[in-house]
């Protein structure tokens, strides 16, 4: 009786080895007897426990009939059936679009990207030679059916294409280190970009996905399930590639993903608020900053009127402190075209801009206080009298130390700020305020400056107030003039003070 029970139970042995034959021989149950038939033949016991412990579970991947884990390629072991070419079983390419009825199309797109899912080392150019063609050209095909009309993206398609995608560009950067390095902005702006080896891959997958992405083909809901705030995350951490042509894509395609996304935007904006912290008080080192600032120039020129407050304190906390870092060089122009937009679209923001300036404003780096003075012209341009006002006493105390600058690239830039009729004009209507301020150091350099284009346009900046308020100018000269002989009699106090205390100081010695 007993026998007759256990008999009827299910043999959980067989069936659970069953399984594991299923799993590890591919789509078909035919294919995969005979492929393990093979594998027996050419492999040593070691190297076959290895194949069946890393191979990929069926149905996930057309990558795993083919002998590859998703992202990579599998160890050979010691295998010496592989042709010498560091690939477990055949990478073979598969039919191309234009041969199989439309009806196949959606399944043979779907056994494409399983296939471009396998990662090629490109360190050694002389390994996978035919494999990297195939993945290449397979790429190719790819881009073209993505941007030909084929009707909606199944969700299964969208799936896989993220998974390729994802398989292909998500990777550890193994950034160059530059703690030994000056950070100089001209020696970084000179230094040889890091190519990535891999970028003829690289290059199409990102192809691949603007144009997905991009595609009317591509249904949002359905997209957004897998093109997640998790994988947006991993895109951002990408921007601090080495290789400006990956960048550049990357750009491209995550401005794309605002645009069409919206459910991102917030976070996308947050993310990179983020990214721009660590940058300006923590690390200092970022390769993607002036790629991010371009993404935000379009989406700041976007916003709508009035601004929101938190538009404003992304304003005041995170791009005014990104005038702090040495490297700004790298990214000023971009930052630069920023601050401008906020400026235009409110022009009450011109007070708070300027003064976040001079908050930051270089002490010791003049090259970056150039650049300072081209930002601040800009922004005065969109100054409104009203905000002008509010600034200008502490604007002209700096304007007046560049003025004096020895650097006369620092002198001229400043002098250079009254060939904008703008900014005259304001300079103007407030001069009984300005003139004062600037007089010291306009007279000092007209008196002894030594560069000589320095000393013209400070002689013709003289001329511009004395023709317009002679005497202002009058009142200027004679201040200067009294608090020039003050000083030389103080210094005069204290040279005689120093020369009595050597004299004392002698007399004891002696």
């Amino acid at each position: 009786m007993w026998k007759q029970i256990l008999s009827k139970l299910p043999n959980k042995k067989s069936s659970k080895h069953e399984h594991r034959g299923r799993e590890h021989g591919g789509h078909s149950s035919s294919s995969s007897h005979t492929s393990g038939a093979s594998t027996s033949k050419s492999t040593d016991n070691g190297a076959a426990k290895s194949h069946a412990k890393n191979a990929s579970p069926a149905g996930k991947s057309a990558a795993s009939d083919s002998g590859f884990k998703d992202g990579n390629l599998k160890s050979s072991g010691n295998n010496n059936n592989n042709n010498n070419n560091g690939v477990f079983t055949p990478y073979e390419a598969l039919p191309s679009f234009k041969d199989v009825p439309n009806t196949e199309k959606q399944n043979l797109f779907i056994k494409k990207l399983n296939l471009c899912r396998v990662v090629f080392d490109f360190t050694d150019p002389t390994k996978n030679i035919k494999e990297k063609d195939i993945k290449r050209q397979t790429l190719l095909e790819l881009v073209d059916y993505v941007n030909s009309p084929n009707g909606k993206f199944s969700e299964v398609g969208i799936q896989e294409v993220v998974r390729m995608v994802s398989a292909n560009i998500f990777r550890t950067l193994n950034p160059q280190p530059r703690e030994n390095k000056v950070i100089d902005a001209l020696d970084l702006e000179e230094e040889e970009p890091s190519m990535d080896l891999a970028w003829p891959h690289l290059q199409l997958v990102y192809e691949l996905f603007l144009r997905f992405v991009a595609s009317p083909e591509t249904d949002t809901k359905l997209a957004k399930r897998y093109i997640d705030q998790s994988f947006v995350l991993r895109l951002l951490d990408l921007f601090d590639s080495e290789d400006p042509r990956e960048r550049d894509c990357l750009k491209t395609i995550l401005h794309r993903i605002y645009g069409k996304f919206m459910v991102h935007r917030p976070f996308i904006r947050k993310s990179i608020n983020n990214i721009f912290y660590r940058f300006v008080f923590e690390t200092e080192k970022h390769n993607g900053i002036a790629e991010f600032l371009e993404i935000l120039g379009s989406i700041i020129n976007g916003f709508a009127l009035p601004l929101k407050d938190e538009h404003k304190v992304f304003l005041v906390r995170v791009l005014i402190p990104l005038h702090k870092p040495k490297c700004l060089q790298m990214y000023h122009q971009q930052l630069s075209y920023c601050i401008t937009q906020f400026v235009e679209k409110d022009c009450k923001l011109a007070d708070t801009v300027i003064r976040g300036l001079l908050k930051y404003w270089p002490v010791t780096n003049s090259s970056k206080e150039v650049m300072f003075l081209n930002e601040l012209e800009e922004v005065l341009e969109a100054t409104q009298p009203p905000e002008f006002q509010r600034c200008m006493v502490p604007l002209f105390r700096q304007i007046a130390r560049c003025l004096n600058s020895l650097h006369f690239q620092v002198a001229e830039r400043a002098l250079f700020l009254w060939n904008n009729n703008h900014i005259e004009n304001l300079i103007m209507q407030n001069r009984k305020v300005i003139l004062p301020i600037i007089f010291p150091a306009l007279e000092r350099n007209a008196q002894k400056h030594w560069n000589q284009a320095v000393h013209s346009l400070t002689l013709n900046v003289r001329k511009i107030f004395h023709d317009l308020d002679p005497e202002l100018f009058k009142e200027c000269l004679a201040k200067f003039k009294e608090d020039e002989s003050k000083a030389a009699e103080t210094e005069a106090k204290r040279e005689a003070t120093w020369k009595r205390l050597e004299e004392l100081g002698v007399r004891k010695a002696s």
